[in-house]
């Protein structure tokens, strides 16, 4: 794809900037060694290490830590933070810069977990060292609390979880005393993550084969996770001390441009005099991907850029739908008559809202650091 068919997909198109995960270097090396890229990459690496080095009170070098490759580890997730901001901002600094493509023309930005906050700055609502401010505060905390937390991949061949029954198991786990567990991300009806400290999501794993109303599995991961958007982190009242930090961070008083599908709420919330409640609110709330994915499908947008170094958890939801989709469909109705009845907007009104997903097979991916390695900047932009 050039850069005239990119920007042509513009009008029509969501940015989506990923969040904090154990892998957070992908292709920047990459970038960092390209004769027209390199510049920007670099030159925003230095600017996140500065900011990153004055809050945390240590010299952070995130220049010498893409050179050598080397991937941030749990103690050092303040500057894995300062890292993926960084690259977001390079990348799209890149695509601005050097293909002269306007993202305020596109329909609409979100992020999952840290990627919201990305959003808001490229947008112009917060600074973008206001924007690290936060969560590098917070970080030290969330190390802290991370020690015993593992996460589940809750999930069911049954059918739709029911989420209200989830939130109770969960607090019953709570309420005897021995760690805490929430749900971080709704993942789709079927699908969630839970983070939990200690044995809990054992606990729950344990629940889930017999007192689910519908039968479901916990497919634990045992790395160990800073436990954000979850009722963990009130353990150290992360969320008030965000809350309080926030009162002297600079905001745009005005609705983002483009608007900003909030994982927080799962809808367009943002409307300049809510930044700070809503933000104090993604610290412990669970991320709600779903309702974005499904939000996406609705407007009927036609492609989703993906922002950030090795982007995975947006990307692998919208695949693992259209495949649901394509196994449904298969041999029921040719794939390219439904594309053509997906895209007709008087039929898709006539037709059930959940007909929406019918999209998902036709909705174009693209990760912004394979396509940047791909293309070629046009002279003179």
């Amino acid at each position: 794809m050039n850069e005239s068919d990119l920007v042509d997909l513009i009008p029509n198109a969501a940015f989506a900037f990923r969040g904090y995960n154990i892998e957070n270097l992908g292709r920047t090396h990459e970038l960092l060694e390209h004769p027209d890229y390199g510049p920007v990459v670099r030159k925003q690496l230095r600017i996140s290490s500065e900011i990153c080095s004055d809050l945390v009170s240590r010299h952070v070098d995130l220049v010498a830590r893409v050179v050598e490759q080397r991937e941030t580890t749990l103690e050092e997730y303040d500057e894995a933070i300062a890292l993926v901001l960084a690259v977001e901002c390079a990348q799209v600094q890149c695509l601005r810069e050097l293909f002269g493509v306007d993202m305020t023309k596109s329909r609409l930005f979100m992020g999952y977990s840290l990627g919201e906050i990305a959003a808001l700055t490229e947008c112009g609502i917060v600074s973008h060292e206001g924007a690290m401010s936060i969560p590098l505060r917070l970080a030290t905390g969330c190390i802290e609390l991370a020690h015993d937390v593992k996460l589940g991949v809750l999930f069911s061949r049954e059918g739709s979880l029911n989420i209200n029954e989830v939130k109770y198991f969960c607090q019953l786990i709570n309420h005897q005393g021995n760690g805490v567990i929430g749900i971080s991300t709704i993942l789709s009806p079927n699908s969630l993550l839970l983070m939990g400290q200690r044995n809990t999501v054992r606990q729950f794993k344990d629940l889930a084969k017999t007192e689910l109303s519908t039968p479901a599995n916990v497919r634990i991961n045992h790395h160990r996770w800073p436990p954000l958007h979850t009722p963990i982190v009130w353990e150290k009242s992360i969320p008030n001390r965000a809350a309080v930090l926030m009162h002297s961070v600079d905001v745009l008083f005005a609705p983002p441009t483009p608007p900003v599908l909030s994982m927080v709420t799962g809808t367009f919330a943002y409307e300049g005099h809510n930044v700070r409640e809503i933000l104090h609110r993604w610290v412990d709330h669970p991320q709600l991907l779903w309702d974005v994915v499904f939000e996406i499908l609705s407007l009927g947008l036609e492609t989703v850029i993906h922002v950030g170094p090795k982007p995975n958890i947006i990307p692998a939801t919208f695949r693992r739908l259209s495949e649901n989709v394509e196994l449904q469909t298969r041999g029921k109705l040719h794939m390219r008559a439904l594309g053509r009845m997906a895209r007709t907007s008087w039929l898709s009104a006539m037709l059930p809202q959940k007909a929406a997903l019918l999209r998902a097979p036709f909705v174009k991916q693209i990760v912004l650091e394979d396509w940047l390695l791909a293309a070629k900047p046009s002279p003179g932009q």
